[in-house]
């Protein structure tokens, strides 16, 4: 059954707003960010994951775990940033319709931390706000029903890819499916869900503007559960990409230097090419400025030049 929600103005807004940015963020080659900007943009989305569930570890501390530096602080938060980044380091192999897939996430995101870990939960569970119960999770039985069924609906290839990510993580945290690690896992998700369709996603931070509004977040999922749909949910985390995808321009917005030219072809072109292959992937630049980058590529070891003249090929150092 389809989760309950409404489709408003503001969302229609939204949608075309992100597909704009999407849009220009392709014609940018942007799409596939350059690899210091992708591992930057990975430290930050773990930190601001971890960080809403309460990781007192530093963007400097997860850096050096990357590195395998020996880092001192709480050893359950040392263990969450291994996880974690073990996890987003493989988020392209998860399969946003699988369940399966989910809880082998849920696994190792919490293995060291909870007992069974990538097992729904078999206890009956209430989300406290202060003193108050805000929320009561549906009962334990009823759990793997009501996940497989929020699974099937992301197989509804009619549903729009950004509202079903938004629906998705609502209803996720709604069922409660976990003892722990439900928050961060349904932002998990919702990423995976949008990767799927928009390779941008991979490592895009949209968790460090959530970690930055939290208590807009947590009011969205509280207003959203008064009103038994995800409506005013879908809205925030809409505005949240949107801001996300802007944030990347406003960072990209200028015109791309040789280098970023050169490490977007080396991750995304071809082993062997010509100067005409080079020229296919940047159609704006002239043969002078693909000859320079080609030169300063040669000059960084990142290629070879073989041939002379028409004959010329490069090929990419591995």
């Amino acid at each position: 059954m389809k989760p309950p929600y409404k489709i408003t103005p503001e969302t229609l807004n939204l949608i075309t707003s992100i597909s704009e940015k999407i849009g220009e963020i392709n014609a940018k080659y942007l799409d596939k960010q350059n690899p210091q900007l992708r591992k930057q943009n990975k430290i930050r989305t773990i930190h601001s994951s971890l960080q809403i569930e309460g990781n007192t570890l530093t963007e400097e501390q997860i850096t050096a775990i990357i590195k395998n530096k020996r880092v001192i602080g709480p050893q359950k938060d040392i263990i969450e940033v291994k996880n974690a980044i073990e996890v987003y380091d493989k988020i392209s192999d998860l399969k946003y319709y699988s369940e399966k897939s989910f809880l082998s996430a849920h696994k190792r995101l919490l293995c060291g931390l909870v007992e069974n870990p990538g097992n729904y939960r078999r206890k009956e569970v209430g989300i406290a706000k202060g003193n108050v119960i805000a929320h009561i999770a549906p009962p334990y039985d009823n759990v793997p029903f009501l996940m497989r069924g929020l699974f099937e609906y992301l197989k509804n290839e009619d549903e729009i890819p950004l509202i079903k990510s938004c629906v998705f993580h609502y209803e996720m945290e709604f069922i409660h499916p976990f003892l722990d690690g439900n928050g961060r896992m349904g932002r998990l998700w919702q990423s995976v869900i949008l990767l799927e369709k928009y390779p941008v996603f991979e490592f895009l931070p949209f968790e460090t503007l959530i970690s930055q509004n939290q208590e807009s977040y947590y009011n969205a999922l509280a207003l959203s559960d008064k009103q038994g749909e995800s409506t005013i949910f879908i809205e925030f985390m809409l505005q949240t990409i949107n801001q996300s995808l802007e944030e990347l321009l406003d960072y990209k917005g200028r015109i791309l230097k040789d280098i970023d030219r050169i490490e977007y072809f080396v991750a995304n072109g071809e082993n062997e090419f010509s100067r005409k292959d080079y020229m296919s992937m940047f159609k704006e630049i002239s043969t002078a400025t693909a000859s320079r980058d080609l030169k300063k590529g040669i000059e960084l070891g990142l290629f070879e030049k073989e041939g002379d003249k028409i004959k010329t090929k490069y090929r990419k150092i591995k």
